[in-house]
């Protein structure tokens, strides 16, 4: 090696230059799009957020909890008795309520002196069913049969909640989904809140 090499810095490419980062903004839209591409499926197809409004439910649900609603299993498996829901409103679609499903397709439910009996395949006398979870029952007597594709919902707070046995059944597509989780108010926070699973 000569001096003069020795002497000579090292030369750099144009191609192995480092190119200039990308903007801070282009950064930012990156990013907004692939959040955007995460969250709207699962806001819309999965779970969802419902603040509940109202004293339907109370003493399971007050006025501003905030839940989150599992809109996926009902497409694997059907609602159960004692689910707590999310339904459209009948005649009025732009608005939900959250209520308890108490009958299923194809029952008979028989309200009587403050004792809900349900009539069905499996029991043709009547199964009483058991709600612990009621602090306010007292409501007028009635009876209901179901079709196939119809669920009858109420409210935990009987003598105030508008539910089936003032609207009638819900077809099952007017079910949005269970009530997964409370997060709000922190010392409420459950997972089912107010299942009887």
């Amino acid at each position: 090696m000569t001096e003069w090499e020795k002497n000579t810095p090292p030369t750099i490419n144009e191609s192995e230059k480092e190119k200039p980062s990308e903007s801070l903004w282009g950064e930012l839209f990156r990013f907004a799009i692939i959040a955007a591409l995460i969250v709207l499926p699962f806001r819309y197809f999965i779970a969802q957020p419902f603040i509940v409004k109202g004293v339907s439910m109370s003493p399971t649900f007050e006025t501003g909890e905030y839940l989150i609603v599992d809109e996926i299993s009902y497409r694997f498996n059907n609602p159960e008795r004692g689910d707590v829901v999310i339904v459209k409103k009948p005649g009025n679609t732009s608005e939900n309520l959250i209520k308890r499903i108490m009958g299923l397709p194809g029952e008979t439910l028989r309200y009587k002196n403050n004792v809900l009996t349900v009539i069905n395949k499996e029991n043709p006398d009547g199964l009483i069913i058991s709600e612990p979870y009621l602090t306010n029952i007292k409501t007028s007597d009635f009876e209901a049969t179901l079709g196939n594709d119809q669920y009858f919902v109420m409210g935990d707070n009987r003598p105030v909640s508008l539910d089936s046995r003032i609207v009638g059944p819900v077809r099952r597509d007017a079910i949005i989904g269970e009530a997964l989780l409370r997060l709000f108010p922190p010392t409420r926070i459950s997972y089912y809140p107010g299942g009887i699973k």
